[in-house]
Protein backbone atom coordinates (compact mmCIF):
# COMPACT_ATOMS: atom_id res chain seq x y z
CA UNK A 1 0.00 0.00 0.00
CA UNK A 2 1.38 3.26 -0.87
CA UNK A 3 2.32 5.20 2.14
CA UNK A 4 -0.87 7.78 3.20
CA UNK A 5 -0.34 11.22 5.00
CA UNK A 6 -1.32 10.88 9.07
CA UNK A 7 -4.40 11.41 9.67
CA UNK A 8 -5.68 10.31 5.79
CA UNK A 9 -8.53 9.09 5.83
CA UNK A 10 -9.35 5.50 3.96
CA UNK A 11 -13.11 4.84 2.11
CA UNK A 12 -15.39 2.17 3.95
CA UNK A 13 -14.42 -1.01 1.21
CA UNK A 14 -10.69 0.17 2.00
CA UNK A 15 -10.65 0.31 5.74
CA UNK A 16 -12.51 -3.16 5.66
CA UNK A 17 -9.84 -4.75 3.36
CA UNK A 18 -6.99 -3.45 5.17
CA UNK A 19 -4.79 -5.78 7.21
CA UNK A 20 -7.13 -9.00 6.01
CA UNK A 21 -5.11 -11.73 3.94
CA UNK A 22 -6.35 -14.48 1.85
CA UNK A 23 -7.03 -17.53 3.83
CA UNK A 24 -4.87 -20.80 4.01
CA UNK A 25 -1.48 -18.53 2.72
CA UNK A 26 1.55 -17.80 4.49
CA UNK A 27 3.55 -15.46 3.81
CA UNK A 28 6.86 -16.87 5.50
CA UNK A 29 7.63 -19.85 3.20
CA UNK A 30 8.60 -19.76 -0.55
CA UNK A 31 6.21 -21.21 -3.23
CA UNK A 32 8.87 -24.23 -3.73
CA UNK A 33 8.65 -24.84 0.32
CA UNK A 34 4.95 -24.92 0.09
CA UNK A 35 5.30 -27.23 -2.75
CA UNK A 36 7.70 -29.66 -1.44
CA UNK A 37 5.59 -29.32 1.99
CA UNK A 38 2.40 -30.26 0.10
CA UNK A 39 4.45 -32.88 -2.28
CA UNK A 40 5.20 -34.47 1.52
CA UNK A 41 2.16 -34.18 2.68
CA UNK A 42 0.69 -35.78 -0.47
CA UNK A 43 3.21 -38.64 -0.67
CA UNK A 44 2.65 -39.85 3.05
CA UNK A 45 -1.31 -39.40 2.93
CA UNK A 46 -0.80 -42.01 -0.15
CA UNK A 47 1.64 -44.24 1.61
CA UNK A 48 -0.61 -44.45 4.48
CA UNK A 49 -3.58 -45.40 2.31
CA UNK A 50 -1.56 -48.22 0.39
CA UNK A 51 -0.40 -49.46 3.98
CA UNK A 52 -4.22 -49.28 4.93
CA UNK A 53 -4.93 -51.70 1.76
CA UNK A 54 -2.77 -54.05 2.32
CA UNK A 55 -3.46 -54.64 6.09
CA UNK A 56 -7.11 -55.11 4.94
CA UNK A 57 -5.71 -57.07 2.30
CA UNK A 58 -4.08 -59.38 5.02
CA UNK A 59 -6.57 -59.19 7.30
CA UNK A 60 -8.79 -61.00 4.71
CA UNK A 61 -6.57 -63.23 3.22
CA UNK A 62 -5.94 -64.46 6.96
CA UNK A 63 -9.69 -64.85 7.41
CA UNK A 64 -9.99 -66.68 4.60
CA UNK A 65 -7.38 -69.05 5.67
CA UNK A 66 -9.04 -69.79 8.80
CA UNK A 67 -12.05 -70.64 7.50
CA UNK A 68 -10.46 -73.04 5.05
CA UNK A 69 -8.53 -74.14 8.28
CA UNK A 70 -12.18 -74.97 9.98
CA UNK A 71 -12.98 -77.41 7.12
CA UNK A 72 -9.96 -79.37 6.47
CA UNK A 73 -9.85 -82.43 8.57
CA UNK A 74 -6.27 -82.12 10.43
CA UNK A 75 -4.85 -83.98 13.04
CA UNK A 76 -4.51 -83.25 16.32
CA UNK A 77 -7.40 -81.09 16.41
CA UNK A 78 -5.19 -78.11 17.79
CA UNK A 79 -2.74 -77.92 15.24
CA UNK A 80 -2.76 -74.67 13.41
CA UNK A 81 -1.41 -75.52 9.65
CA UNK A 82 0.88 -72.37 8.26
CA UNK A 83 -0.32 -70.77 5.29
CA UNK A 84 1.67 -72.98 3.09
CA UNK A 85 0.30 -76.24 4.68
CA UNK A 86 -3.12 -75.20 4.45
CA UNK A 87 -3.30 -74.56 0.94
CA UNK A 88 -0.92 -77.69 0.01
CA UNK A 89 -3.49 -80.00 2.34
CA UNK A 90 -6.29 -78.44 0.33
CA UNK A 91 -5.19 -79.55 -2.93
CA UNK A 92 -4.58 -82.51 -2.13
CA UNK A 93 -7.67 -82.92 -0.06
CA UNK A 94 -9.38 -81.94 -3.01
CA UNK A 95 -7.81 -84.32 -5.31
CA UNK A 96 -8.22 -87.36 -2.81
CA UNK A 97 -11.82 -86.53 -2.85
CA UNK A 98 -12.45 -86.04 -6.70
CA UNK A 99 -10.64 -89.48 -7.22
CA UNK A 100 -12.71 -91.61 -4.56
CA UNK A 101 -15.59 -90.12 -6.62
CA UNK A 102 -14.09 -90.84 -10.38
CA UNK A 103 -13.48 -94.71 -8.44
CA UNK A 104 -16.95 -94.93 -6.98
Amino acid sequence: RPAEAPGARLSPGLRRLEGKRRPGRSRGAPRAARTAETAQRIKRSRRLKANNRERNRMHNLNAALDALRDVLPTFPEDAKLTKIETLRFAHNYIWALTETLRLA
